[in-house]
C-alpha cells in the first residue's frame, strides 16, 4: 500500500511539473506546433516563418462565459486586426469539432486552432487546472510571435470583452507591418 501511495505521489508531482513546463519569454523562440483548425486546415507556426507576424490568442473553453465574450469582440471587430499583416488564431484544448461550433455560432472570419492532446498549450505555458468540471484547459493568454518565430509579447492580463481592440493596439506598439 505504501509503494502505491509513493507511485501515486510521484506521478501528481509529475503532473504538476508537466503543467508548469514552460516559461517562455519575450525573445525565446515560439514553439512550432502543428494543429488541426476549425476551418478545416491545419496549420504549422513554421509555416509563417519569414513570412508573417502570428498572434494565438489562447482561451479556456468553449461555450464559458468569458470564452463568449472574448470570441464575440474578435469577431465582431476583427476589422481592426485584419488591417495587419498577421495571421490571427484562437487557440484552446478543446476538440476540433468543439471549436468549429464555438467559432460558428459567434461568426468568426478566423480558424479556431484545436489542442486536445495538450501537448501544444504545454510547450506555451499556458495549461492550468481549474477544477471542478473544466478541469485541465489553457489560461487565456495571447502570444505575438514575430516573422523570425520569436516571442514578442506575451499579454496575461487579456480582457474578453476588448480583446479586439487590445490586439490591434499591440499591434501597433510591436510596429507589425499594415497590409
Amino acid at each position: 500500500m505504501k509503494r502505491i501511495l509513493s507511485i501515486l505521489i510521484l506521478v501528481s508531482i509529475g503532473i504538476i511539473a508537466g503543467l508548469q513546463a514552460a516559461d517562455l519569454q519575450v525573445g525565446d523562440q515560439a514553439p512550432d506546433f502543428s494543429l488541426k483548425a476549425s476551418d478545416g486546415r491545419t496549420y504549422k507556426l513554421s509555416d509563417f516563418k519569414g513570412k508573417r507576424a502570428v498572434v494565438i490568442a489562447w482561451y479556456p473553453k468553449a461555450f464559458t462565459s468569458g470564452c463568449t465574450i472574448e470570441c464575440k469582440s474578435l469577431a465582431e471587430k476583427g476589422d481592426l486586426i485584419s488591417k495587419y499583416d498577421v495571421a490571427f488564431f484562437m487557440a484552446s484544448v478543446d476538440t476540433v469539432e468543439q471549436a468549429r461550433a464555438f467559432g460558428d455560432e459567434h461568426g468568426a472570419k478566423f480558424p479556431l486552432l484545436s489542442d486536445p492532446d495538450k501537448k501544444v498549450a504545454d510547450a506555451y505555458g499556458t495549461l492550468r487546472d481549474y477544477g471542478g468540471s473544466i478541469g485541465i484547459v489553457s489560461q487565456r493568454w495571447t502570444f505575438y510571435i514575430g516573422k523570425d518565430g520569436k516571442i514578442l509579447a506575451i499579454d496575461k492580463a487579456v480582457k474578453p470583452a476588448t480583446s479586439a481592440e487590445d490586439v490591434a493596439a499591440k499591434l501597433a506598439e510591436l510596429k507589425v507591418q499594415m497590409k
